[in-house]
């Protein structure tokens, strides 16, 4: 009995010492050599990780694209980023000279490119090429935004994103079309019920969850990997866009009935005002983006958008709002340069400030500056002749962009609740006659300015 147990005792240590051998064999094979070097190249001379799944896939796309003159440039965020950090020396690698694959060959699902829609001249039969070269490729359309307004033309489709497969990794092309306002925008993808939801994992896509809008950027050709592709010549300012570029359209459908409502004001007086509007609104986004200041429609001007994609006629002035972290001492002169003289001036910058500047045709515009608490946002107000103080009362909000008189502007993304803030439940029917200082829902007094500061302001209205 005893010598049975010393046997297979005997046994298990042999079978424990081989299991242990192998394990180091294998620990050694797959995880030490890897960071010594060793198997990273199959025979002498290969160059690392140009075998890769994703590296030949994208050489086939570029392949594809550059012989069909397809307008596409670089947009993934991660390989912009790499490119970026070694900016100066991809710059100074000449084709075919690259020893390694450093960008292309990370390993991922996707690879994101953009196509420059009104560039193209050649869609017909891509597809088809596509596919010959082994890809497997979605289409995904919807209809034009650009044509809602049309009632004849809505409902148009056009493409917003292709995706092409090529064994396990894949090509997003993002679609970029012209707006009014010289930039790009790009469509939300939303898959249709007859599209295989498994044909990629959509959810990793970083572009598509939502519209997205972006100034037009400038591009240049560098080599990459061996291969030469294009990419936006700022490439920070690009990747700075992308968590910020969030796009929501104007309410056609929405206008089209507030108008069969209330007749639209088409007097001369009318049409004239808006003229006037739109042209100091322009001149307003000029100058603070020289500044590099943020804004967004705020009060009438935001409620004409949303409620009738059109500035409100009898409201007499535009309203901007801005955060006051993103004030600058230099606003007043910038606007007064740009020919607006200073009305008057409210408040400080540590408390209510409000700027209001004369543009021509008597039309004003009002600049309101809003202050951040922890749950919520207000800007301030002031009564010209005893220096009473108000607040208004805002839910947290973000920035979307949007179009309004053919530019590109920042809105509420919380669009309805910043609204419903200001005029209350019942924005929709029209009001003509407005008290601020009574009228708005989330208004209440904020004090009185001391003389000795009111003086001041005084002076300047």
């Amino acid at each position: 009995m005893n010598r049975i147990n010393k046997n297979v005792i005997l046994a298990l240590l042999t079978l424990t010492s081989s299991a242990f051998l192998l394990f180091q064999l294998y620990y050694y094979k797959h995880y030490l050599s890897a960071k010594n070097g060793a198997g990273l190249s199959k025979s002498k001379g290969s160059r690392i990780g140009f075998d890769s799944i994703q590296w030949r896939a994208v050489k086939k796309f570029i392949m594809l694209t550059s012989s069909q003159n397809v307008p596409v440039f670089l947009i993934d965020p991660l390989i912009l980023e790499l490119i970026n950090k070694n900016l100066e020396q991809v710059k100074n690698t000449s084709h075919g000279s690259t020893s390694e694959c450093n960008f292309f060959c990370v390993p991922r699902d996707f690879t994101a490119f953009a196509l420059q829609y009104h560039l193209w001249k050649n869609e017909e039969g891509w597809f088809r090429i596509a596919e010959n070269m082994g890809f497997q490729c979605l289409k995904i359309e919807s209809k034009d935004p650009r044509l809602d307004g049309i009632d004849s033309l809505s409902g148009t489709e056009i493409p917003l994103h292709y995706i092409c497969k090529l064994a396990m990794h894949a090509i997003h092309v993002v679609v970029f079309h012209e707006r009014s306002g010289n930039y790009l925008w790009h469509g939300h993808l939303r898959l249709k019920g007859n599209i295989d939801k498994k044909f990629v994992p959509f959810r990793k896509l970083q572009f598509g969850r939502y519209p997205g809008a972006f100034d037009r950027p400038e591009l240049q050709q560098i080599t990459v990997d061996g291969l030469e592709v294009l990419i936006p010549k700022d490439p920070v300012h690009f990747l700075e866009e992308i968590p910020h570029s969030r796009f929501i359209e104007c309410r056609y459908k929405e206008a089209r009935a507030f108008f069969q409502q209330y007749l639209d004001d088409s007097t001369v007086e009318a049409v004239a005002f808006r003229k006037s509007a739109k042209e100091l609104l322009q001149l307003a986004a000029k100058t603070l983006k020289k500044l590099g200041v943020r804004f967004w429609l705020s009060s009438g001007t935001c409620l004409g958008w949303y409620r009738q994609c059109s500035i409100i006629p009898y409201s007499k002035d535009v309203d901007l709002g801005i955060f006051i972290q993103d004030y600058q001492s230099n606003i007043i002169s910038a606007f007064q340069d740009a020919g607006l003289p200073l009305k008057h001036k409210f408040g400080k910058v540590e408390d209510s400030l409000e700027l209001s500047f004369q543009g021509k045709d008597d039309v004003k515009l009002d600049i309101f500056f809003f202050y951040e608490e922890t749950d919520h946002m207000w800007n301030g107000g002031t009564q010209a002749k005893t220096g009473k103080k108000f607040k208004y009362l805002f839910p947290r909000f973000t920035l979307c962009w949007t179009e309004f008189v053919d530019m590109k502007v920042h809105v509420p993304c919380e669009t309805i609740e910043y609204i419903e803030a200001n005029y209350g439940k019942t924005w929709q029917i029209p009001v003509k006659t407005w008290d601020w200082k009574r009228s708005p829902p989330n208004v209440q007094p904020n004090g009185v300015w001391p003389i000795s500061e009111w003086d001041e302001v005084i002076q300047l209205y």
